[in-house]
């Protein structure tokens, strides 16, 4: 936790700022400006997903009639919420951004419900219309990147096995594990892949250890859904095998061995919001988007992806970029044998479904 982040509590603890009538940290805002809250559950410098927000906030720095709070490290315990009201009230916050999948629910939901006036937009598939409204949910269909990822590892695995490190069995990461294969599996369908759980968003120890442990079992392809994908990827590239990236680019810590990679880009969203707000509007409370929205981007192609990768991922983005591409479709069945969809059916992209998926599919390696 960083310095800054202890004195704002403090001194929201103690009242002092409040009762001197202070601003803290040596800056007056500018009148009329917009201020806006962005919390980091780890690192800003992560080459992951701490990372990607940040850019997005360092570009926003930029923008006139904004005010830009950061506040890094901040762990998914009622920590968050003395971070949001130090923003709110020392600060003059009136829309944050609590980025991590456990800052929603209660902590999120509990500051949403003392502050009615100030919104909260979470970076999830959380909310829902029972929640306050002045609350709310963005992501994006990420999984898109996870598909074009398992393309281009399939036509680069040679042991016809690929490794999947997740953080947790939420929706999100059980739909990036089942896009990743059922990508490869579109140009192999002998492909699998081996997942396992660290059970945390970022521990590194955990994640080499799964990373080695994938390879060992025969992987030469591996891929991640943690917060930081930086030892993930040093790790197998070490190990000789090829890495499809997460969150950001992360082609300079494994230039060689690094294929590809599935990318976020949260600036329009929060331009968007942003701008409902300095016009007197209530952002949106559920926004989803993918790559024809701009919401996810690949990463440009590595030294080992072969001219006939490139054209079949090229091929299968350009429908993704048209929509309604649809990743989850029958016949297909998890890993148990049981049914998901018949065949001719199909779950769409925006699919309410899939922010409830509770499988993976058959081809997959490991359990929920």
């Amino acid at each position: 936790m960083t310095a800054r982040s202890l004195s704002r509590r403090s001194l929201l603890g103690g009242g002092a700022a409040l009762s001197l009538g202070l601003l803290p940290f040596g800056q007056a805002r500018a009148a009329g400006a917009l201020t806006v809250g962005v919390i980091y559950v780890g690192p800003k410098d992560d080459y992951g997903y701490n990372q990607a927000h940040a850019q997005a906030a360092k570009v926003l720095k930029g923008m006139p009639g904004l005010e830009i709070l950061e506040e890094e490290r901040v762990p998914e315990t009622n920590a968050v919420e003395k971070t949001m009201e130090s923003m709110i009230n020392l600060d003059g916050a009136t829309l944050l951004f609590p980025t991590s999948f456990g800052y929603y629910s209660p902590y999120l939901l509990a500051e949403a419900k003392k502050n009615p006036k100030i919104q909260f937009r979470h970076c999830g598939g959380l909310w829902s219309e029972k929640d306050p409204k002045n609350a709310g949910s963005y992501f994006g269909y990420i999984a898109q990147g996870q598909y074009l990822n398992g393309i281009v590892a399939a036509h680069a695995s040679k042991s016809k096995k690929i490794g999947f490190v997740g953080a947790k069995p939420i929706p999100q990461v059980l739909n990036n594990i089942n896009a990743f294969l059922l990508g490869a599996q579109s140009v192999d369908p002998s492909i699998t892949c081996q997942v396992i759980f660290t059970g945390e968003w970022s521990l590194a120890v955990k994640e080499a250890e799964a990373t080695n442990a994938l390879i060992d079992g025969g992987a030469d392809v591996i891929t991640c859904h943690v917060d930081s994908p930086k030892v993930v990827v040093e790790t197998a590239s070490r190990r000789g095998a090829f890495v499809c990236g997460y969150h950001v680019d992360q082609s300079p810590l494994a230039s060689q061995k690094y294929l590809t990679g599935a990318e976020w880009n949260w600036l329009p969203i929060y331009k968007d919001f942003i701008a409902a707000m300095q016009a007197g509007k209530v952002p949106q409370n559920f926004v989803r988007g993918g790559l024809a929205d701009g919401y996810v981007r690949m990463s440009p192609y590595g030294p080992g992806v072969s001219e006939a990768a490139r054209k079949n991922a090229d091929a299968v983005k350009a429908e993704m970029m048209k929509g309604g591409f649809s990743i989850i479709k029958g016949p297909l069945k998890d890993n148990t044998g049981k049914e998901i969809l018949a065949a001719g059916t199909a779950y769409p992209e925006k699919a309410p479904e899939l922010e409830s998926t509770n499988y993976l599919v058959a081809g997959v390696k490991g359990s929920v």
